[in-house]
């Protein structure tokens, strides 16, 4: 399974230098989780850099995968992580998620540098 964060699907959307590195596990929509978190924040942030029409084509990108909302029980989990690892908000509800499936975690977001169960490529 692969969760991907929303600095990964801004950068592929973007087709930024690291897209090529997060085609593959966008586009295997079988094992893909969204956290619904990073929809907000894609959402927002297209919205904010480009048009509405732009950035719902985003959220239905996004939609293909299997979307999670953040419920009770994910949402101590990102507690408890966000607490330990001294995560922002947003980050410890990615982590969590992709735990929750076995995920692994795609991101350009050095918050998550080194850790295990995550690919990290730095920003170019």
């Amino acid at each position: 399974m692969n969760v991907v964060d929303s600095s990964a699907w801004l950068e592929y959307f973007s087709d930024g230098p690291n897209a090529e590195r997060f085609a593959k596990p966008i586009t295997d929509l079988a094992r893909l989780v969204v956290p619904s978190i990073s929809v907000l924040e894609v959402f927002k942030r297209i919205l904010q850099q480009r048009d509405e029409n732009a950035a719902l084509r985003a959220v239905a990108a996004m939609r293909q995968g299997q979307v999670v909302d953040l419920d009770t029980e994910l949402a101590l989990a990102a507690a408890k992580l966000g607490h330990v690892l001294k995560l922002p908000l947003a980050d410890s509800v990615m982590l969590a998620t992709a735990r929750k499936f076995n995920a692994i975690l795609w991101t350009q977001d050095a918050d998550f540098e080194s850790m295990e169960g995550v690919r990290y490529f730095s920003k170019t």
